[in-house]
C-alpha cells in the first residue's frame, strides 16, 4: 500500500494578529498537514507565532523550516520548543539547518563558523534535542553530503532542497540514493521543498524563487527541475504520485504564495 501523503506550507508574513490566525485557520481547512516559521532576522519569530497559531488551530501540525541550528543554545531551545508542543497539544515538528546567510550571523554578533563546523553544531544541537525531548519529531533540511548524513543518521524527516542539476542524470534520485545508503535500516519521511506552483489558471508557475537557485539555466530548463510544478492541479497531482512511486517522496513543501493554487493539488490527492 502507497504511503500517504503530507503537505506543508511556509508562512512568511504576520500582519496582525487577528490576520495571521485567520491565515492559519484557512490554510488548516485547504488541508494542509502542517504550518512551517522560517527563521531569518526581519520574518516573523518562529515560536511566538507558532504558540499564537496553535490557540487558533486544532488539528494542523506546526513546524519549523528550519531553525539555523548556530542561532541556538540545545537547553534554550529545548526549553522554547517543549513550550510550544505543551501549548500545542503535542504537534510540534522541530526543522533545523546549519544557516547559511553571513550577514545574519554579523547582525545577530554571531561569529561565522565554517561549513564544516556548522554542519557539526547542527549535529551537537539535534543530538541533545532527541535526548531531552524524544517526543517531537525532528526534520533536517539541506542538500550537501555532511549535512544530509547527519540528517540521514538522526531526523525522522529529511528535507530536500536541490540539487545540481547538471551534476548528473537524475539529480533527485542521487540525493535520495545517498541519504538511503547514509540512513541504513531507518524509516524516514522524504520531504520535497517546491518552489514554483501555477497561481492562476494559466498552469505557468512564477520561476523568481527558482531562479535564485539556479540563475544560470533558462525557463525551460527551470520547469524541469522537480521543485517546480506546473499545468493543471490534476497534471500536478499526478507529478506528485509519480514522486512518491518513483522516489519515495511522500512529503512536499510550499509557499505562502502557493496556497489557494496548492489546495486544488491536494483536493485531487484525498
Amino acid at each position: 500500500m502507497s504511503k500517504g501523503f503530507r503537505f506543508s506550507i511556509g508562512i512568511h508574513a504576520v500582519k496582525s494578529r487577528a490576520a495571521l490566525l485567520d491565515k492559519a485557520r484557512r490554510l488548516e481547512d485547504y488541508g494542509f498537514d502542517v504550518l512551517h516559521l522560517p527563521d531569518h532576522l526581519g520574518a516573523p519569530a518562529p515560536f511566538p507565532v507558532l504558540a499564537a497559531i496553535a490557540q487558533a488551530t486544532t488539528t494542523v501540525r506546526l513546524g519549523t523550516y528550519v531553525l539555523n541550528a548556530c542561532f541556538y543554545k540545545p537547553a534554550l531551545l529545548a526549553r522554547d520548543a517543549a513550550e510550544v508542543d505543551l501549548l500545542s497539544d503535542g504537534r510540534l515538528e522541530v526543522g533545523l539547518g546549519a544557516g547559511y546567510v553571513r550577514e545574519e550571523f554579523e547582525a545577530a554578533e554571531l561569529p561565522y563558523p565554517s561549513a564544516g563546523r556548522r554542519v557539526d553544531y547542527l549535529e551537537h544541537v539535534t543530538t541533545y534535542l532527541k535526548e531531552h525531548l524524544p517526543s517531537i519529531p525532528i526534520l533536517i533540511a539541506g542538500n550537501g553530503d555532511r549535512l544530509l548524513t547527519v540528517a540521514a543518521r538522526h531526523a525522522h524527516i529529511i528535507g530536500l532542497t536541490g540539487a545540481n542539476p547538471k551534476a548528473v542524470g537524475d539529480p533527485l534520485s542521487e540525493r535520495i540514493d545517498f541519504v538511503r545508503t547514509a540512513a541504513g535500516d531507518r524509516d524516514l519521511e522524504l520531504n520535497l521543498a517546491i518552489t514554483a506552483v501555477p497561481t492562476d489558471n494559466s498552469g505557468i508557475p512564477d520561476l523568481s524563487l527558482t531562479r535564485r537557485y539556479a540563475p544560470t539555466l533558462s525557463d525551460a530548463e527551470l520547469l524541469e527541475l522537480p521543485a517546480v510544478l506546473s499545468g493543471s492541479p490534476r497534471a500536478m497531482a499526478d507529478r506528485l504520485r509519480g514522486y512518491r512511486d518513483t522516489y519515495g517522496l511522500t512529503s512536499f513543501t510550499v509557499q505562502e504564495n502557493h496556497a489557494e493554487g496548492f489546495a486544488k493539488v491536494i483536493a485531487e490527492l484525498r
